[in-house]
């Protein structure tokens, strides 16, 4: 990066001033440059740390909106299976209309047959035979029964089941766009840290104990932030995982 001009100017101009141009010595040159090579390493820091958070925010939005698409789908297949479902409550509904409507036939039939039987003596066997049959019949009736009463059963168990699997699935989607949040922003920023303070270290090898004091500070701070984030990981991961 290049000094800009007029931070030279400035520094000359204030020497000029003073009286004192031809008075600084090398080693007051040097301490200056060092400190503009500083400037210069913490606004390249910065700029870096900018352009990263906002390619994070482009990310984040990208994925917000995959995840957003996603959910209507979802929404979508569930209102469908819900109208299925609906629908099959009706055909089962008509379903046991019908039957009852059957079973009042079948009971006025027998009425009849009754009437029948009483009237024609010699259809004694018939009458009987139809008795049989029509025993039957309701026995197969109720056994038709059951098994809609077994699949409403059934019907209700699983709605149930997609109930939980649908708010499962919305705690794990959170849980993991909670875990890339926390990704994106606390790891970059600590390693963003300690790659500008790397860039320091390559300038030159001659700091003072202050300097180096310094540098060691940025090092641990960002070691620090990495250690925390990593125990929050790991809380978000347990929880995600329950």
């Amino acid at each position: 990066m290049v000094v800009p001009s007029w931070v030279l100017n400035y520094i000359s101009n204030t020497l000029k001033l003073k009286g004192m141009e031809t008075l600084v010595s090398n080693n007051q040159i040097n301490q200056l440059k060092r400190e503009i090579e500083f400037l210069k390493v913490e606004i390249d820091t910065l700029t870096a740390e900018l352009a990263l958070t906002k390619k994070d925010y482009q990310i984040q939005n990208t994925e917000k909106q995959k995840r957003a698409e996603e959910l209507i789908i979802a929404n979508k297949e569930l209102a469908f299976q819900n109208t299925e479902k609906h629908n099959r409550a009706e055909e089962l509904f008509i379903a046991n209309k019908e039957l009852e409507f059957q079973n009042d036939e079948k009971h006025n039939r027998a009425e009849e047959l009754f009437i029948a039987n009483k009237e024609l003596a010699f259809q004694n066997a018939e009458k009987h035979n139809r008795a049989e049959e029509l025993f039957e019949a309701n026995k197969q009736l109720d056994l038709k029964y059951k098994e809609i009463r077994n699949l409403d059963e059934e019907l209700q168990v699983a709605n149930n089941d997609l109930l939980k699997n649908e708010a499962d699935l919305r705690n794990y989607i959170k849980g993991l766009e909670e875990m890339i949040f926390m990704t994106s922003h606390h790891v970059r920023q600590p390693i963003t840290h300690i790659l500008g303070v790397s860039n320091i270290l390559n300038l030159t090898t001659e700091y003072s104990q202050e300097e180096l004091k310094q540098i060691v500070s940025y090092i641990k701070k960002s070691a620090l932030a990495l250690d925390d984030f990593t125990k929050q990981l790991t809380e978000c991961m347990s929880r995600v995982g329950k």
